[in-house]
């Protein structure tokens, strides 16, 4: 079966996506937080892939946390989907989601990458923005004027054993861009700073 048919089974891992409405509301913190209190009970938890985006917050949630390197396909750093079979946790982090994997790798997106390590029944937390899935890219670029070009299927919202939606103010999302807490604003392009700007009223 292709990886992009790849379905979660009964005897396979579950998955808990940590969702929300734009970056920087604090998906990656929760599912950090998350894996910190399974390690407390006992639980063998990876991190596969964290964007950390040099945030020092994560960085000191990572800590203790044993981290499966990635693969580097083309410079950029990729899951390494055979690795942490191979080393087969009861848990693995995996960051972003909806992303698109470097030509030349396994499989095209992320999500098929996360389906493989389901099908080798071993449990999932992972985050996405809302926005990403599949039927919501049209009312998307109709209310910001941006094309969504990385997607997901909305199924695998479906299939996820446990979704959390993770939220803050609009007010507090701009203040934590304002202080450089989710990215170098100076790094940012106009469009992106309005993106942000459009996605704190809540899109879609």
């Amino acid at each position: 079966m292709p990886d992009s048919q790849l379905k979660t089974t009964s005897e396979g891992g579950k998955h808990k996506i940590f969702l929300s409405y734009a970056p920087g509301v604090g998906k990656t913190h929760a599912m950090l937080e998350e894996a910190s209190r399974r390690r407390k009970r006992g639980q063998d938890v990876v991190a596969g892939l964290i964007a950390a985006h040099l945030r020092p917050s994560v960085e000191e949630l990572l800590t203790g946390i044993e981290v499966v390197p990635p693969l580097m396909v083309n410079g950029v750093p990729e899951v390494d989907v055979d690795a942490i079979i191979a080393r087969h946790p009861e848990v693995v982090l995996v960051d972003d989601l909806q992303h698109t994997n470097s030509p030349g790798s396994k499989r095209e997106k992320r999500w098929q990458d996360v389906q493989a390590l389901l099908q080798a029944g071993i449990r999932v937390l992972s985050t996405v923005n809302v926005y990403h899935f599949e039927s919501l890219i049209d009312n998307v670029s109709d209310i910001t004027g941006i094309k969504i070009t990385e997607t997901l299927p909305d199924q695998i919202l479906h299939d996820a054993e446990e979704v959390e939606y993770v939220d803050v103010t609009p007010r507090a999302l701009m203040n934590r861009l304002d202080r450089g807490d989710i990215y170098e604003v100076s790094k940012l392009d106009p469009e992106a700073v309005s993106f942000f700007m459009i996605s704190s009223i809540r899109i879609p």
